[in-house]
């Protein structure tokens, strides 16, 4: 048996608490959960919109991914991918 209780060790309030501040976590990732989302539909929209103009979208997308690389981590990618294709004989 306990010496005290849970609220008069202030436990009860710290639970209190702790659940009142992982509420407010939660919410606020499924409020950048639902922002994602959104953001998400508009670039497939963009993307489609592209494409609908004729352009080629997997080659945007590709450009996408090596804009995000610094000019080194991308020309190390290139040469790598230089190297393996030769080996297979695709150049």
């Amino acid at each position: 048996m306990e010496a005290f209780s849970d609220e008069e060790t202030g436990q009860a309030e710290v639970q209190r608490v702790a659940a009142a501040e992982l509420r407010q976590f939660i919410e606020r990732i499924e409020r950048l959960e639902k922002e994602k989302q959104t953001i998400a539909d508009d670039i497939r929209e963009v993307i489609s919109e592209a494409k609908g103009r004729g352009y080629d979208t997997k080659a945007m997308k590709t450009i996408l991914r090596l804009r995000k690389k610094d000019a080194n981590e991308r020309l190390e990618e290139e040469a790598i991918l230089d190297v393996y294709m030769a080996a297979l004989g695709m150049v």
